[in-house]
């Protein structure tokens, strides 16, 4: 998996130097480190570096490499954005399977009301994103407030408190709503990847537990 760490202070200062440097080795020098930091996983400042090198040295070896490897790292970043999508989303399909079967062995055939609820009996721990960050999960009543109809055709309300549904999320890389790529959000509601972009509403009055 591909680290993303941010610029270091020290490589900064190497690139703002290297835009006023006339040292014919320093784009080769640029380059030599870019490899490197690429060979160490830090394919993001692998990438920043490139782009550089191939900005202010165009017409020299390192910065024409530089130009050819553009294209390279950018087929590791797509597939490591592909192999992480999909760790998420069986991650994901994991813990709403967990739910379903709580939901089938509990007394009142509802979801828990947390997801720590499913350790250690349906997950070893409490689920996170391939990146660390939690899920967001959300049971609810379906119909909270329910007409019965009685014998002699009066109707009365009846209030329902079990968990019959329950929404789960993962809000991407920078836990805010939207975004595209690894930022993007991701959807499971009952059970099911929602794919409209307008989430169903959850029926009020919700009972207080």
């Amino acid at each position: 998996m591909l680290r993303r760490t941010a610029i270091s202070p020290a490589l900064l200062a190497l690139l703002m130097l290297s835009c006023e440097s006339s040292d014919p080795r320093l784009p080769q020098s640029l380059y030599d480190e870019a490899v490197e930091l690429n060979k160490q996983g830090k394919t993001l400042e692998a990438k920043s570096m490139m782009q550089m090198i191939a900005q202010q040295f165009p017409e020299t070896a390192p910065g024409k490499q530089a130009s050819k490897d553009l294209y390279l790292i950018d087929v590791i970043l797509k597939q490591d954005t592909q192999q992480r999508q999909k760790e998420l989303t069986d991650m994901m399909r994991r813990v709403s399977n967990a739910l379903l079967r709580y939901r089938e062995k509990s007394k009142n055939k509802e979801y828990p009301g947390s997801l720590s609820a499913l350790v250690p009996e349906y997950l070893e721990k409490i689920p996170e994103t391939p990146w660390g960050h939690p899920f967001f999960y959300r049971p609810y009543v379906k119909v909270p407030l329910e007409d019965v109809k009685g014998k002699r055709g009066a109707v009365t309300q009846r209030t329902n408190t079990a968990f019959d549904g329950f929404m789960l999320a993962s809000l991407g890389t920078n836990l805010q709503p939207g975004g595209e790529g690894m930022a993007s959000d991701v959807f499971i509601v009952d059970g099911e990847f929602w794919k409209d972009k307008k989430l169903p509403d959850i029926p009020q009055p919700q009972p207080v537990r």
